[in-house]
C-alpha cells in the first residue's frame, strides 16, 4: 500500500515538473522548418544540376548532402540549430542535418578532453547507435535479398 502512495507521488510531481507543449504549433513550427530544409536541399541540388549538367543525378545528390552535413555542422558550432531545434523540434531533428548536429553537439562539447578522448570518442555517443543499427539492418535485409 505504502508502494503505491509512493508511485502516486511520484508520478503526481512528474506530471508538474514536465513542461507543457501545445501540440498544434509545435507540429507547425515542425513541419514549416522540415520543410524548409526539405526544399532548401533541393534548391542546393538544383544549383549542383545546374552547374554541372554532365553530373549523374545520385552524384548530384551526394553532394547535397553534405552541403546540407557541413551547413548543419556550422550552424550548430555557432550556436544557432540549437535554436532552431528548440523552435522546431522534429522538423530539424528528422532529416539529415538532425544527424550532423547529434555528431557535432559532442564533439564541440568534449573537445576540452583532447581530439582522441574528447571530439573522437565522444562525437559518437548519441549517433553511434544509430550508425550501428543502420549497418545491422543494412546487412540483416542484404542478406533477405541474398537468399531470396
Amino acid at each position: 500500500m505504502e508502494e503505491k502512495k509512493r508511485n502516486e507521488a511520484y508520478n503526481n510531481y512528474v506530471k508538474a515538473k514536465i513542461p507543457k507543449t501545445h501540440a498544434w504549433p509545435s507540429l507547425f513550427n515542425s513541419f514549416l522548418v522540415g520543410g524548409i530544409i526539405c526544399v532548401l536541399g533541393q534548391g542546393i541540388n538544383d544549383l549542383i544540376m545546374l552547374w554541372f549538367p554532365n553530373l549523374a543525378e545520385q552524384t548530384a545528390w551526394g553532394y547535397t548532402l553534405v552541403a546540407l552535413v557541413f551547413i548543419a555542422s556550422f550552424l550548430t558550432g555557432i550556436g544557432v540549430y540549437d535554436k532552431i531545434g528548440k523552435f522546431a523540434g522534429g522538423g530539424s531533428i528528422v532529416p539529415i542535418t538532425g544527424f550532423s548536429n547529434s555528431i557535432t553537439s559532442p564533439a564541440i562539447e568534449f573537445k576540452h578532453e583532447g581530439v582522441i578522448y574528447g571530439i573522437c570518442v565522444k562525437m559518437f555517443t548519441i549517433a553511434g547507435p544509430v550508425i550501428v543499427v543502420g549497418i545491422v539492418s543494412s546487412i540483416v535485409v542484404g542478406l533477405i535479398y541474398l537468399f531470396i
